[in-house]
């Protein structure tokens, strides 16, 4: 038997290849599944089943495309109801694998349908719990994506993700290794750990959430600082509940050559949306007016996906030389079908042209040091938690995620100054501002790991207000 944790940073997501005696199951796949193809093929093995362990919000799975090319069925947990052939297996229900067998745990509460899949040895000994967004290191899933029409709370579905991790999970030998579906930098829990696998013994001891003393405290510790989920969730559902395009067709739209005639054409009369992934600080020095840029190296794909939000948004793209690929993968992932193709030589061409060029004003954070005072309007784009822990004096908190609201606040004929944690988030929000008219900032590079070395007034005091208006 062999188990292969397959984790992409990007999603902060965790595939599984197990295979034993010529036999294999992919739980969880990435919707690029031609290296699972590579894999079966270099191991002589036949997929056998493919299991889903829930309707992923953060990602789209490669379920069909998998089971079209290799024959393998889909398999979800009771009460799943999608609109493609699959099995929906029974809890308790036992899958031989080789030499080994998978048993099914349905465990609600992350989801309706969410199911853990439990590999037992030759010898029907507890090995490994797959255990999707049910349980994570340190964290357990959120319970607030599968509200039915207001027919069910988060309160209750956290109750049933409490009564599943008890009954199911719990029990279970603390020898049993633990391989989650996330890890740190999901938006699918808010206290995951950094490591990718742990045993379940470890997590009793030191998960917050197995440790709570009664029921009601864990529905209250589990909800405790949940933030809003991304606006593409709920659109990964149902691309992943009813079907969507092969991820080849969408590959070949996306490495599609456009000139820049054609690029500009294609960004006037189509109401594309022009993503710029190079890295900000390329991006600051000049690139095509109303572009956005989220950069390839960072948290690319969810970041896509917060402040774009509708997958159906038509997407032209601009990289770096020899990443058109590599990006326009890392869009399926996340359901941004609807690519365009892309600028044909990058930036470069367009630049060339003569057409017009955009620039940020990115300044150092000597700059802005000595040009803050008290009245100085400090916009910071990080998180509520990184803003609350230290944060410049007088700075109004305005999270990233929450651009597409707050936004129309910005009266340009204001200045002000614009940082995150490090400069890849506040460039993704100087480049929405400037794409919407906002162009009266400074940015401030290498964001507020730069200003803390600096001798500006900081402070760990947040009020209230400022994190409210900017007024």
């Amino acid at each position: 038997m062999n188990i292969e944790q397959i984790y992409t940073g990007c999603l902060a997501q965790g595939a599984y290849y197990i295979h034993s005696n010529g036999e294999a199951v992919i739980i969880d796949p990435l919707r690029e599944v031609q290296p699972y193809l590579d894999r079966l093929e270099k191991d002589g093995v036949v997929l056998k089943y493919i299991f889903e362990t829930h309707f992923h919000a953060d990602f789209v799975s490669g379920h069909l495309d998998l089971s079209k090319k290799t024959g393998a069925p889909i398999v979800f947990g009771p009460t799943a109801s999608p609109s493609f052939e699959c099995l929906i297996a029974e809890d308790g229900q036992v899958f031989a694998l080789g030499d080994v067998k998978i048993k099914v745990l349905h465990t609600p509460g992350h989801t309706m349908e969410s199911t853990c899949y439990l590999l037992l040895d030759a010898d029907g000994t507890p090995h490994s719990l797959f255990s999707g967004d049910t349980l994570f290191l340190g964290d357990v899933g959120r319970p607030d994506l599968s509200q039915k029409a207001a027919t069910i709370t988060q309160e209750e579905l956290a109750g049933m993700l409490y009564d599943s991790l008890m009954n199911k999970i719990m029990p279970l030998p603390n020898e049993a290794m633990v391989y989650p579906a996330h890890g740190a930098g999901s938006a699918c829990g808010k206290n995951m750990m950094k490591e990718t696998m742990d045993s379940l013994g470890h997590q009793k001891e030191m998960n917050y959430a197995l440790n709570q003393p009664s029921k009601e405290a864990f529905i209250e510790a589990v909800l405790d600082g949940l933030l809003p989920p991304p606006a593409y969730f709920p659109m990964n559902v149902a691309m992943n509940k009813t079907g969507y395009e092969s991820v080849d067709v969408v590959m070949g739209n996306g490495m599609r050559k456009l000139e820049v005639d054609a690029f500009e054409v294609a960004a006037e009369s189509m109401g594309a949306v022009i993503l710029d992934t190079r890295a900000p600080g390329e991006f600051a020095k000049g690139f095509v007016p109303r572009s956005i840029n989220i950069g390839i190296d960072g948290q690319f794909a969810p970041w896509v996906g917060s402040v774009i939000g509708d997958v159906k948004t038509p997407i032209l793209l601009i990289t770096a030389p020899g990443r058109e690929e590599e990006t326009a993968m890392r869009l399926t992932r996340v359901g941004f079908d609807h690519l365009l193709g892309h600028l044909s030589g990058g930036f470069e061409t367009w630049a060339a042209s003569g057409r017009e060029v955009d620039t940020v004003n990115r300044i150092s954070p000597q700059t802005f040091e000595a040009e803050w005072n008290k009245e100085t309007y400090v916009l910071d784009v990080r998180k509520e938690t990184e803003y609350a822990a230290e944060h410049v004096d007088e700075a109004y908190n305005k999270p990233l995620d929450c651009i597409n609201s707050w936004f129309m606040e910005m009266d340009d004929s204001k200045p002000f100054y614009l940082h995150c944690a490090g400069g890849y988030r506040s460039m993704i929000a100087a480049s929405i501002l400037k794409s919407r008219g906002v162009h009266n900032f400074k940015e401030v590079d290498g964001g507020f790991a730069a200003i803390a070395k600096t001798q500006l007034p900081k402070t760990d005091f947040m009020c209230q207000s400022k994190s409210q208006k900017l007024s």
